[in-house]
């Protein structure tokens, strides 16, 4: 019997890398929720972000870095990548390779994602396709 994290990594990859959304949608639970700086979203706003960055940027990838798991929980490290190739978040398509890392914190039972804690950093993407200079980079 594969693992929690076994799964999700099936999943992402499938959903986040190459777009088949029913790959998660498989694995999360009813009254899923995903808290974000933007505030609660469901499994329809995710469904969505995932066909948007699709949409946007072609030969989106998204790669597990790292990841922990216990028997409740998933932390995971993870960057996509891609080039600018649409409309994203209102900036016209700029041609650029982005790289973005983020982190998600996963809490799951009875093999599905119950909840999900997500955190990147928006400024990583606009610098990526060079619309804003934030200065030094640590």
């Amino acid at each position: 019997m594969s693992s929690m994290l076994e799964k999700v990594g099936i999943a992402w990859k499938r959903a986040w890398g190459e777009g088949d959304t029913q790959a998660f949608q498989d694995i999360v639970a009813d009254g899923y929720v995903r808290h974000s700086k933007t505030g609660e979203e469901g499994i329809e706003d995710v469904i969505e972000q995932i066909k948007s960055s699709h949409r946007a940027f072609s030969d989106f990838k998204v790669e597990i870095l790292q990841a922990l798991e216990d028997s409740e929980a998933i932390a995971i490290l993870w960057e996509s990548t891609g080039i600018h190739t649409g409309e994203f978040m209102g900036v016209p398509p700029t041609g650029r390779k982005v790289v973005v890392r983020g982190a998600a914190f996963i809490r799951h039972a009875n093999g599905q994602i119950l909840e999900e804690s997500t955190v990147w950093d928006p400024r990583d993407l606009l610098a990526s396709m060079k619309i804003v200079h934030l200065g030094n980079k640590r």
